[in-house]
């Protein structure tokens, strides 16, 4: 019993560790909680919650919360809510649904967005204003100008994140796990239009602290939705019997929340109770989260289907008969990887158990049975699209296809190239790109500065005017910048971030295509095996043949992040906005700094450069002073930013 419950304590040690310092969950929590269940049964004084945070990123400062970030304790049964009530003895709860994010704290001040945080260990957590100001629903201005902080939780909403993944597909990318990991990585970035691509949302559930008083929490929501914040939908219940029907309501419409759920959360309404019952070392005795079993259910398959990505991985998807899961049809779900099908023995018509995963992406649990008469699942050998040899990645434990002349790779790479994160060519998307590869009209996505008029008005969907809005679109995109055009190329394990960080160190694609693996090594976001990818890219004879054409085509090499004012004059410094500049919102004024390199943090430390304060700075001027960090008025920072 003793190896058993060190082994699983070791396990659990390990997932902590993967869900809050790397992003990146592998279980879902219904097997994260059998494994603390079954340790609390070997040994009973066992801290059974889910251990709050984790390491912090050394990327970000850290802020120390006024009122720590509760954990909440987690319940299986209503058998459980039940005991909670009776122990509590409450008249009212508020019953909310759970949402699976992350989870964050906003700071106000005279009516402003000050900062804002993660939850950290619940104590400590890290500053990550610059990207929280990218989230469209989070307010940057209150009517209310008083103090005021709030909990809420940042997500990815289902509909962004199946399309990132479907996005991610096509191009031969690892998918998502689900919606939590996508978001927490996407926030932790450092830089906040990684964060902003993509599409975070932010819903409030919790009114931390303000300059006036409250009876009751539902008070606390509404007074906050006035204020227009995005909360998060309640009902009051008037006993135990009613928070389980809710609970049970909840369930059952999971699928039309725009968030994922892991639960339901009952709270005591009445203020002055929670006061009253307090705190233990690690929860609020006031609350609990109830967590949904796992939904799964047996469907037969179909068929197994093959995709073929830009970077030509073959990606196998089941087809199913229709299934009901968290509120929504399946027909179709995802199987991973090819090594998946072999584990799991996965058979043409076998009876398969299946699941959301996260509440999101459907997969296979396992196969129940098999067909009579089946046989294993055959690994392809060629891939389907173009019959070409299809070959192990021993890197990525993938089957690519290994012909560059690939139409599905062709296609594929040609909407990455023109998409929204790369190129931005507005109206260029599969159908246009199918269209003009299968008219032999674009052969590499540098055709597509070859375009005519008269070339796309003889094509069946182009009428004149659009055909004139396409070409507007691709004209105007040969401005975009290195950044943009290295993320549009594809370059293995070259993404945004990545582009990113070398258009910050390259003034010119020509500069980056001479660098040596290296420099390229050395560099923030490009290991040596992504330096490697991007030496051998450059080599290739069709890359500097592709390279040509876009020269004579006129697209922009240069690097933005580089030739904006004498190469980013304040790359490395880091500044605190605070107080009330009379002539920039807050927002206005971090996007000038940024815009010339430097940082712009939400608390003051021995590494900030200076805090340039508006009207009523508060306590962070008076930090800066006590730290020798200089505090700069608005005209010091028109100064300083004068020539953006």
């Amino acid at each position: 019993m003793k190896n058993e419950l060190e082994r699983l304590k070791a396990e659990i040690e390990r997932h902590n560790k993967l869900y809050y310092e790397q992003d990146a969950s592998v279980i879902p929590d219904s097997e994260y909680d059998a494994l603390v269940r079954r340790v609390r049964e070997l040994d009973p004084d066992f801290d059974s919650e889910r251990k709050i945070g984790g390491a912090l990123s050394n990327l970000f400062a850290p802020v120390r919360h006024e009122i720590a970030l509760e954990s909440l304790t987690d319940v299986f049964s209503i058998a459980e809510v039940d005991a909670f009530a009776a122990k509590v003895g409450a008249a009212s709860y508020c019953t909310e649904p759970k949402v699976d994010g992350l989870s964050v704290a906003l700071s106000y001040e005279n009516g402003l967005f000050v900062q804002g945080a993660t939850r950290g260990d619940g104590t400590t957590g890290e500053d990550v204003t610059a990207n929280l100001l990218t989230i469209a629903d989070i307010p940057k201005k209150l009517a209310y100008k008083g103090k005021l902080t709030v909990r809420g939780e940042v997500y990815l909403s289902r509909e962004v994140f199946e399309r990132l993944n479907s996005e991610r597909e096509a191009n031969g990318e690892k998918l998502f796990a689900n919606p939590r990991n996508a978001a927490a990585g996407a926030l932790r970035q450092k830089d906040p239009e990684v964060t902003r691509s993509r599409e975070l949302s932010c819903v409030i559930f919790n009114l931390q602290a303000a300059e006036r008083t409250f009876a009751r929490h539902s008070e606390t929501l509404d007074f906050l939705k006035s204020l227009g914040f995005n909360v998060i939908p309640y009902k009051l219940c008037a006993s135990p019997e009613s928070a389980a029907s809710e609970i049970e309501r909840i369930g059952e419409s999971r699928g039309d929340f725009p968030f994922g759920i892991d639960g339901a959360v009952v709270k005591i309404d009445d203020i002055a109770r929670r006061a009253a019952l307090g705190s233990t070392s690690r929860v609020p005795r006031w609350a609990v989260a109830y967590k949904y079993p796992p939904e799964e259910k047996q469907s037969k398959l179909l068929d197994i289907v093959i995709q073929v990505g830009r970077t030509g991985v073959l990606t196998p998807k089941a087809v199913i008969e229709p299934v009901t899961l968290a509120g929504t049809t399946v027909t179709n779900l995802t199987l991973h990887n090819f090594d998946n099908i072999a584990e799991k023995d996965i058979r043409l018509g076998d009876t398969l158990l299946v699941r959301k995963a996260g509440e999101i992406i459907p997969e296979v649990i396992a196969a129940v049975s098999h067909a009579d008469g089946s046989a294993p699942y055959v690994i392809p050998a060629y891939c389907p699209i173009c019959g070409g040899a299809a070959e192990r990645d021993a890197e990525e434990s993938a089957l690519r296809c290994v012909n560059s002349l690939c139409p599905a790779q062709l296609i594929n790479g040609i909407v990455h190239f023109a998409s929204k994160g790369a190129m931005d060519i507005d109206g260029f998307g599969p159908a246009a790109a199918e269209a003009l590869t299968n008219a032999e009209l674009i052969k590499s996505c540098a055709d597509i500065y070859s375009l005519t008029l008269e070339q796309l008005s003889e094509l069946p969907r182009f009428g004149k005017k659009s055909a004139e809005k396409l070409l507007k679109a691709i004209e105007s995109s040969k401005r975009q910048g290195l950044a943009r055009l290295l993320t549009g190329l594809g370059i293995r394990q070259v993404g945004t971030s990545a582009a990113k960080e070398l258009a910050r160190n390259f003034e010119t694609l020509e500069a980056l295509s001479k660098a040596a693996a290296e420099r390229l090594s050395a560099i923030d976001d490009i290991g040596p095996v992504t330096a490697g990818y991007i030496v051998e890219w450059f080599a290739n004879p069709k890359s500097i043949e592709l390279i040509e054409k876009f020269r004579q085509s006129g697209v922009d090499f240069a690097s933005k992040e580089l030739s904006a004012v004498g190469r980013k004059p304040l790359l490395g410094k880091i500044y605190v906005l605070t107080g009330t500049l009379s002539r920039y919102t807050r927002e206005e004024a971090a996007s000038k700094l940024e815009a010339l390199g430097a940082k712009v943090s939400g608390s003051v430390s021995s590494k900030t450069t200076a805090v340039i304060a508006g009207e009523a700075p508060g306590s962070k001027a008076d930090k800066a002073v006590k730290l020798g960090i200089d505090v700069l008025s608005e005209e010091d920072f028109e100064s300083l930013t004068a020539d953006i």
